[in-house]
C-alpha cells in the first residue's frame, strides 16, 4: 500500500500490532468509563430534579426533550464517524495530508452544523414537543430544557467529534479525563443551580450545557497541543472539497441509520406520552439505568470501529476479522452480565429517581421485558461499528432501517392501538433486535470473504 505522505518516525501502534484481546480491553475501558461518567452527569439531573423538583420535571428531563435531543446529537455523531472512520485508515496508513485535510473538514462541518442547528432548534422546540403529544403538564419545562439544551449544541458537538477523533488515533483516555473532571462539575452545578439557587429544570439544564463547554475547551486544546500527525491548526479549518466528500459518503448513511433509532424512539416515546406522566417517569427512569448498558455496548462498538479501521487501512484483514470474532464474544459477555444484574438489583434502582409507587411499578415491567434481550443487540452494534470500520455503511443503514424503524413503527401503528399497554410498546425492542441481529450476522459473514478484493477503504 503506497503512503502518499509518511512522518520521517511512526510511533509503534498496538492496535495494529498487539495482542489483539489485551489491547481492545486496554482501549475499551476508558471509552467505557468516559460514557459512564458523561452518562453519570446526564443522570444527575434526572436524579436531582426528580427528588428535588418533581416527577413532572423528570419526566420532562427524559421524556420529549431527552428524544429530540437523542436525535439531533445522533445524526451527527453518525455524520462525524465518516471523518473518524477516514482518520483512523488514514493514521493506521500514516497518510498525513489526507488525515490532517479529514480532520479540518470535520471541524468545520461541527461549527457550521450547530449554529444551523441552534436556530432551527431554538425557534422550533415547541412544535416539536407538540408533534409528540407531550402532556400539558410537561409542556413549558420541556420546551425550556429543549431550548437551553440547542444554546449549548456547539459545546456537545465539539467535545464529541474531538473526543472521536483522538479514539481514532488510539487515544481513548484524555476524553476519559476531560469527561471525570466535567462529570463532577456538572454535578456540583446541578446542586447549586437547583438545590441553592432553586432554578428548577433550567438549572439543571444549564449546569449540563456549562460542563459541556469545559469538556469541548478541553478536547480542542489537547488536539491542538499535540506532537503526532493529527494536529489541529485553528487557521486551517475550513472545508477540503475530497475529504467531505468522503466523510459524507461514510457518514450521511450511519447518521441516518442513528436518526432511525432516534425515529422509532420518537415514535415509541409519543406512544408513552399518551399513558400518561407516570408511565413518561417510569421510562425516564429505566432509560436512566438502561444507558449504562448502552455505554458499555456503544464503547465496544467504538473499539470495533477503530481496530477495524486501522488495520483495514494497514492492509491487515486477517487481524481485522480476529478483532471483531474476540470483540463479539467479550461484549456478549458483558451483556449477560448487566442483564442478570439489571433483573436482580431493578427495584433498588428505580428508587434512586422516586418514591413513588405507581412509577416504580411500570419501570419494573418495563425492565422485565428490555434486559433479557440485551444479548441480541451485541451482534448489531459490533458489527455495524466493524462495518463502518471499513467504510460500508450503506447496506447496514439499509438493515437498520428494514429491521428497527419500519418494524418499531409499524408494531406501533398496528399492534398498540389494539393493544395500548407498557408491555406491547416495550416488546417491540427485543423482537427488533432479533430480526436485525440476524441480517447483520449473515451479511458480515459474506462481506469478510471479499477483504482485500474491494475499494470501501479510503486508504487503498
Amino acid at each position: 500500500m503506497e503512503e502518499q505522505k509518511q512522518t520521517t518516525s511512526a510511533p509503534a501502534n498496538a492496535i495494529t500490532e498487539g495482542v489483539i484481546w489485551k489491547q481492545l480491553l486496554i482501549f475499551f475501558f476508558p471509552i467505557m468509563l468516559g460514557t459512564f461518567f458523561q452518562q453519570l452527569y446526564n443522570t444527575a439531573d434526572a436524579i436531582i430534579v426528580g427528588r428535588f423538583v418533581g416527577k413532572e420535571a423528570l419526566a420532562a428531563v427524559g421524556g420529549s426533550a431527552n428524544q429530540i435531543s437523542n436525535l439531533i446529537i445522533g445524526f451527527f455523531v453518525g455524520v462525524s464517524s465518516g471523518a473518524t472512520v477516514i482518520i483512523a485508515q488514514h493514521y493506521g496508513a500514516r497518510k498525513e495530508e489526507p488525515l490532517s485535510h479529514a480532520l479540518h473538514t470535520a471541524m468545520a462541518f461541527c461549527i457550521f452544523g450547530s449554529i444551523v442547528i441552534t436556530v432551527i432548534g431554538y425557534a422550533a422546540a415547541p412544535v416539536f414537543l407538540r408533534w409528540m403529544n407531550t402532556p400539558k403538564d410537561m409542556m413549558q419545562d420541556s420546551v425550556t430544557y429543549l431550548r437551553i439544551f440547542f444554546l449549548g449544541i456547539l459545546f456537545v458537538f465539539i467535545y464529541n467529534i474531538g473526543s472521536s477523533i483522538l479514539r481514532s488515533v488510539g487515544d481513548s483516555r484524555r476524553p476519559l479525563y476531560y469527561l471525570i473532571v466535567c462529570c463532577f462539575l456538572n454535578i456540583g452545578l446541578d446542586l447549586l443551580f437547583v438545590l441553592v439557587f432553586h432554578m428548577g429544570i433550567a438549572g439543571a439544564a444549564i449546569a449540563t450545557v456549562l460542563s459541556q463547554a469545559v469538556s469541548a475547551i478541553l478536547i480542542i486544546l489537547a488536539l491542538m497541543r499535540t506532537t503526532d500527525i493529527y494536529r489541529l491548526h485553528l487557521r486551517r479549518i475550513t472545508f477540503y472539497k475530497q475529504s467531505l466528500e468522503n466523510i459524507l459518503h461514510i457518514g450521511i448513511p450511519a447518521g441516518l441509520q442513528s436518526v432511525m433509532y432516534s425515529v422509532s424512539n420518537i415514535i415509541i416515546q409519543t406512544a408513552l406520552n399518551a399513558l400518561g406522566t407516570d408511565t413518561v417517569a417510569a421510562w425516564t427512569a429505566f432509560g436512566k439505568m438502561d444507558a449504562f448498558y448502552w455505554m458499555v455496548i456503544s464503547a465496544f462498538g467504538i473499539a470495533a470501529t477503530t481496530f477495524v479501521g486501522q488495520n483495514y487501512g494497514a492492509g491487515k484483514y486477517t487481524r481485522v476479522k480476529k478483532s471483531v470474532s474476540i470483540c463479539i464474544k467479550i461484549t456478549l459477555a458483558a451483556a449477560v452480565i448487566m442483564s442478570v444484574f439489571f433483573l436482580t438489583a431493578g427495584r433498588y434502582l428505580f428508587h434512586l429517581f422516586t418514591n413513588d409507587p405507581a412509577v416504580i411499578q411500570i419501570g419494573i415491567r418495563i425492565l422485565t421485558y428490555m434486559a433479557p434481550a440485551y444479548a441480541l443487540f451485541v451482534f448489531i452494534e459490533i458489527y455495524s461499528g466493524a462495518l463502518r470500520g471499513i467504510g460500508d455503511v450503506i447496506i447496514p443503514a439499509i438493515m437498520t432501517c428494514c429491521g428497527v424503524c419500519i418494524f418499531r413503527s409499524l408494531w406501533v401503528f398496528i399492534l398498540v392501538p389494539l393493544s395500548p399497554t407498557i408491555e406491547t410498546i416495550t416488546l417491540s425492542y427485543p423482537v427488533s433486535w432479533g430480526i436485525t441481529a440476524v441480517l447483520f450476522i449473515i451479511y458480515w459473514r459474506k462481506k469478510q470473504k471479499h477483504f482485500g478484493c474491494d475499494t470501501n477503504s479510503i486508504s487503498a
